[in-house]
C-alpha cells in the first residue's frame, strides 16, 4: 500500500521544490498540505508528544494464557555469600565463528544482588594475532561491578578496567582463526535506576539488567567501543549466541527474558542466537499475556492495573511482526517481551522492549497513542539493531530512521486511517531538519539529534520509497536485511544495496538528506 495518499509535511514541500527531486518523466508525490510546526515543540523533553483522545478501536489478539503471580511475602530477606557460593561450571559451547557467551547467574532479587560465571568463546577473525581482548562492562558507569577473576585454561590472566573498557592481556598471541574460551567471575550489587535508563532497581518494584556482562567489543581496525554520551546509544555489537541460566533466591519473581526459557535442573535456561545482547527484567508484580506469530511466543509484562493497556501492547506487537516479517524477513528469535517500566521513553533490546509507564498511563484504547506507535518502533529494532547491525554511535540513522519509517509502514498497512495523525503527530509536529547521518556526538541538543536521525531520515525514507515504488523499494530492504542479517552493516552498504534494487536514480535524494558522500 502506497503512503503517500495522506497529507505530506512542509520540510518535504520545501526540500522537493528547491531541490528538484522529480527525474525526468516521474511525477512528484501529490501535492501536500501545508502544516505549521507547533511552537512548543522544542522544550519537549522526549521525542513524543502527549497522546490524544481521538479514539480508533483497538481489535484484540487471540491469547494463549494469562498468568497471576503469586503475592509477596513476608520472609526475611536472604544474604548471598558471595565468595562461598558455589555457582555450577558452564557447560563449554560448541565451536562457532560466533562468539558464544555462556552465563549461570544467581539473583538476590530484594538484595540487589547478582554473583555470576560466564564463559566467553571467542573466535579471531580480525585477520591479525591479537595480544589482548577489548570487552564492555556497561555497570561501572553506575558502580557495584567487580570482576573476581578471569580464567584462560584454568589460569588466571591479567587484566584491567579504564571506565566502562576491560582489557584481558593474553599470556600468548591469538592466531587468526583460533578460538579461545575465557571463564570470568564477577558479581553487581545492582544500583538503584535512574530515569532515563532501564538498568538497575526500581523501588521493590522491578530489577532490570542490561548490558550486564562483559561482551567482547567488534574489531574493525581496531576494537569499537565508543564513550558513553548524553544523546542516543553508543555500543556496537557484533552477533553472538547466548545460553543464560539464572536461579532466584525468591521463588514469586517473574523474569521477563529476551530468549526462551527452558528447565535447567534447579536453573531456569534462555537461550538466544545470533543476537546482540541478553536483557532480563525481574519482577514479583509482573503480570503477563501471550500471543503468537508463527512459532515465535509473543507476551506482553505488565503492572496491575494495567490490564487494558498490557493487552494493547501485545496486540501492536502481534500485528507489527506479523507485518515486518513480510515486509523485511522472518522475525530472528524465539520470543518477544514487551515489559512496562518507569522510563521516559522506550528501549530496545534482542527479544525484549521496554516501554514507559507514562504511556500506560496516557493510554485510552486509541491506536493513535504513543503505547502503540512506540511499541511498534521498539519491536522494528528487532530487525534495524537487532538482525541487521551498525554503530550507533557514529551511524545512528542506520537503525532510527528505519525503525521511525517502519511506525509509518504500520499505520499504512493496519490503521490506515490513522496515517495521517501518526505523519503530524510523530513528524510534522516536530518541523524536523539537518543531515540524516549525524553522529550522538555532533548534534547540539537531544532535540536537534532526533529531528535529524530519526525525523528528517524518516522523511528520507518516504521520499525513497516513492521514488524506487513498492516493489523495489520491499525488495530493498528484504535484500538488505537477508546480507547483513547476524552482520554489520554501513551507510554505503545501505546504499548499494538500495542502487542494485532499483533502476531509478536516487542520487539527488541523498544529496538533499546527507552530507556524506554515498
Amino acid at each position: 500500500m502506497r503512503l503517500f495518499h495522506r497529507p505530506t509535511f512542509l520540510f518535504l514541500l520545501l526540500l522537493l521544490t528547491s531541490c528538484n527531486l522529480s527525474t525526468p518523466g516521474q511525477a512528484l508525490p501529490p501535492t501536500p498540505i501545508l502544516i505549521t510546526k507547533n511552537p512548543n515543540a522544542s522544550p519537549t523533553p522526549t521525542p513524543f508528544q502527549p497522546s490524544d483522545l481521538n479514539s480508533v478501536p483497538v481489535e484484540l489478539p487471540t491469547l494463549i494464557s494469562t498468568f497471576t503471580p503469586l503475592p509477596p511475602t513476608n520472609t526475611p530477606l536472604p544474604t548471598l555469600e558471595f565468595t562461598a557460593t558455589s555457582l555450577p561450571q558452564p557447560t563449554l559451547p560448541p565451536q562457532s565463528s560466533r562468539t558464544q557467551y555462556t552465563l549461570y547467574a544467581l539473583l538476590d532479587y530484594y538484595g540487589h544482588q547478582l554473583a555470576a560465571d560466564e564463559t566467553v568463546s571467542y573466535t579471531n577473525q580480525t585477520g591479525v594475532s591479537l595480544n589482548e581482548i577489548v570487552m564492555a562492562v556497561e555497570p561501572v558507569h553506575r558502580g557495584g561491578f567487580t570482576v573476581e577473576h578471569i580464567l584462560l585454561n584454568g589460569n588466571p590472566l591479567n587484566y584491567d578496567i579504564n571506565g566502562h573498557r576491560l582489557t584481558v592481556y593474553l599470556s600468548q598471541p591469538l592466531a587468526p582463526n583460533s578460538q579461545l574460551t575465557l571463564a570470568i567471575r564477577f558479581r553487581i550489587d545492582i544500583p538503584a535506576k535512574v530515569q532515563d535508563k532501564p538498568y538497575g532497581y526500581d523501588g521493590n518494584k522491578q530489577v532490570n539488567l542490561t548490558d550486564w556482562y562483559p561482551f567482547v567489543v567488534p574489531y574493525r581496525n581496531g576494537w569499537v567501543l565508543h564513550d558513553e554520551y548524553y544523546l542516543g546509544e553508543h555500543l556496537v555489537y557484533d552477533a553472538a549466541d547466548f545460553e543464560v541460566n539464572i536461579k532466584l533466591t525468591d521463588a514469586n519473581v517473574i523474569i521477563a527474558a529476551s530468549g526462551v526459557e527452558e528447565p535447567n535442573g534447579d536453573w531456569t535456561r534462555f537461550r538466544l542466537k545470533g543476537a546482540r545482547s541478553f536483557a532480563l527484567s525481574a519482577s514479583d508484580r509482573f503480570l503477563k499475556v501471550e500471543s503468537s506469530v508463527g512459532a515465535a511466543v509473543m507476551r506482553s509484562y505488565y503492572y496491575p492495573g494495567y490490564e487494558d493497556e498490557g493487552l494493547a501492547a501485545l496486540n501492536a506487537m502481534v500485528r507489527a511482526v506479523g507485518l515486518f516479517e513480510s515486509q523485511f524477513g522472518a522475525y530472528p528469535y524465539g520470543s518477544l517481551s514487551i515489559v512496562q517500566a518507569d522510563l521516559n521513553d522506550g528501549q530496545e533490546y534482542d527479544g525484549l522492549v521496554f516501554l514507559a509507564t507514562k504511556f500506560y498511563n496516557e493510554y485510552s484504547g486509541s491506536a493513535r497513542s504513543n503505547l502503540v506507535a512506540i511499541g511498534v518502533h521498539e519491536i522494528a529494532h528487532q530487525w534495524w539493531f537487532g538482525l541487521v547491525g551498525s554503530d550507533q554511535a557514529m551511524e545512528p540513522w542506520l537503525d532510527e530512521a528505519l525503525c521511525v519509517y517502519s511506525e509509518a509502514l504500520f499505520y499504512s498497512h493496519i490503521y490506515p486511517n490513522s496515517l495521517d495523525w501518526w505523519w503530524q503527530f510523530r513528524v510534522n509536529y516536530f518541523g524536523p531538519s539537518g543531515y540524516v547521518d549525524t553522529s550522538i556526538y555532533e548534534a547540539p541538543t537531544f532535540r536537534a539529534y532526533v529531528n535529524a536521525s530519526y525525523l528528517n531520515g524518516a522523511n528520507f525514507m518516504e521520499v525513497l520509497h516513492y521514488r524506487m515504488g513498492d516493489d523495489a523499494f520491499f525488495a530493498f530492504l528484504k535484500d538488505y536485511t537477508s546480507r547483513y542479517g547476524r552482520g554489520y552493516a554501513t551507510a554505503h552498504d545501505f546504499f548499494a544495496v538500495a542502487r542494485q534494487n532499483t533502476t531509478a536514480d536516487i542520487s539527488d535524494l541523498v544529496a538533499a538528506y546527507f552530507r556524506g558522500g554515498y
